[in-house]
């Protein structure tokens, strides 16, 4: 399977870098690929890095303002023209959606395919990791949103909230009918 992981580029302590580098090894050891911005640095870094080393292939879709950071050693690299091609792209490219913890750019990518889930422009499974909580108030907005009719289709057909990526691997897997 081909799972786009949208992350912080950014370097970041042991509390995001351990679960990530976890979830980067059962990516690798069942086989999948990473499907990511193609980046060299920070988190980006650590999960391709825990991918490749367990053996699965890596597809990056980085940009040409950040193509000096792209990984040289990636399966294939995709240099988009801008932000909105690249996450085009790393949807096009992807069967499954996987959200990890990042800052704007990350909460950009995970919206908008929320978006597209929303009106139907695709039916692929979005998982939010919540690493360490992280994405605790993100979940209650939704949750409300939810509750007070701003969203068309139920949260639980938009995306799953993972506490973990053994479970954010199950739920993709049993999605995509992986036995």
């Amino acid at each position: 399977m081909n799972i786009c992981v949208f992350l912080s580029a950014a370097d970041l302590d042991d509390r995001y870098t351990v679960p990530a580098r976890e979830f980067a090894e059962l990516l690798g050891r069942g086989g999948h690929t990473l499907v990511w911005g193609g980046s060299e640095s920070g988190l980006m870094k650590v999960v391709a890095d825990g991918v490749q080393a367990a053996g699965g292939r890596l597809v990056g879709v980085s940009v040409d303002f950040l193509a000096a950071k792209a990984r040289t050693n990636a399966d294939e690299m995709v240099i988009a023209r801008d932000l909105a091609e690249r996450k085009a792209l790393l949807l096009e490219k992807s069967d499954a959606i996987v959200i990890m913890v990042g800052g704007t750019g990350t909460l950009d990518e995970a919206t908008e395919i929320l978006e597209l889930k929303k009106h139907g422009k695709h039916t692929k499974p979005v998982v939010l990791l919540n690493t360490a909580g992280f994405y605790d108030g993100l979940r209650e907005q939704f949750q409300r949103m939810e509750d007070e009719g701003f969203l068309p289709v139920p949260l639980t057909d938009l995306v799953f909230f993972a506490k973990d990526g053994v479970g954010a691997l199950a739920y993709l897997e049993e999605s995509a009918g992986v036995q």
